[in-house]
């Protein structure tokens, strides 16, 4: 699933693929904003590891998490 994180004072969002479920997802960026922690750390499908702290997040945009079709579909 694709998750598209804005953050503050930056012209460009982060956007990256992951493999974790979207419920996860929201629940850490939730707990995180709830508890005032400092970052959240979400991992991508090639093992990289991004750290945004909470302070600065604009937005965060989780995708669907159903597969794509490949190939042509009629």
């Amino acid at each position: 699933m694709e998750i598209r994180i804005g953050i503050t004072n930056s012209g460009r969002e982060l956007s990256f693929e992951s493999s974790e479920s979207a419920e996860t997802v929201r629940q850490t960026v939730a707990t995180a904003l709830k508890d005032g922690t400092m970052h959240i750390e979400l991992t991508d499908t090639k093992g990289t590891t991004y750290l945004v702290p909470v302070a600065n997040l604009a937005y965060v945009e989780i995708g669907s998490e159903g597969k794509r079709p490949v190939g042509f579909v009629s």
